[in-house]
């Protein structure tokens, strides 16, 4: 669903669940970033920056706790942690602490329980994908998982992210099945890859069956996405998470 400049997720979450993806649209930074960049590691005049940042802090509760994304594994409680920490997830118990990952072409996973008493928000990227970002989200939400909802930002779609053949055999080597979620592409020892369906099979393998989301890629839509992939330099997106207070 959308909501002027933001996708507002469609998924059967708890009414306390909020959560929100940013577009490239409604902010004010110039070309290349145009026009809602939310990233200060892009060359970006750090000012606009602010500004982008300022007008989607309006939208939440309070300050979203940004992280230094490096495509590993490392989950951070956003309740509690301080600083700008080198980790590609966080999770929130606490109302008011909003979760946050930026992408421009990997891959946002929203995360929450049924019950409405814990969130998540991944950064998957195919190495943090591989790595088990997701399933260290999980376990930090401390829920069983059968109980859990995902949603699936906007990535980069399967007919845009040509692999080599070395990311498709990490991802086989795990798991066979991943071979389905491979297509052939223009060279030999090139693959097509479909990281909404490498994030599903790993959902499905730790027990998270209620997925939404997915089908959004951000190269294709260049009207409303930024894309690393097909533009190099360009703007971030955000994917954002969190508890409604109780009288919210």
């Amino acid at each position: 669903m959308s909501n002027g400049n933001w996708i507002v997720p469609d998924w059967p979450a708890p009414a306390c669940v909020r959560a929100l993806s940013t577009t490239r649209l409604g902010g004010v930074s110039p070309a290349p970033w145009d026009s809602l960049n939310l990233g200060t590691h892009v060359q970006d005049d750090p000012a606009r920056v602010l500004a982008n940042r300022a007008i989607l802090r309006a939208q939440l509760p309070a300050d979203p706790v940004w992280l230094n994304q490096v495509h590993g594994t490392t989950v951070v409680d956003a309740a509690v942690v301080s600083g700008i920490p080198d980790a590609d997830a966080a999770i929130a118990r606490a109302s008011g602490a909003v979760c946050v990952v930026m992408t421009a072409d990997c891959l946002p996973v929203l995360l929450c329980d049924r019950a409405g008493t814990v969130v998540g928000a991944a950064h998957a990227g195919w190495r943090g994908l591989h790595g088990g970002v997701i399933e260290a989200t999980l376990a930090a939400m401390g829920v069983a998982p059968h109980e859990v909802l995902a949603w699936l930002g906007p990535a980069i779609g399967p007919a845009a992210f040509e692999v080599g053949d070395e990311v498709r055999a990490a991802f086989v080597a795990d798991d066979e099945a991943a071979a389905s979620a491979f297509l052939p592409g223009a060279a030999p020892d090139k693959w097509l890859a479909d990281l909404y369906r490498l994030a599903c099979q790993r959902l499905a393998r730790a027990g998270v069956t209620r997925v939404s989301g997915g089908g959004l890629c951000t190269v294709a839509d260049r009207r409303r996405f930024f894309s690393y992939r097909r533009d190099g330099l360009t703007g971030r997106m955000a994917s954002l998470v969190w508890l409604a207070a109780p009288d919210a």
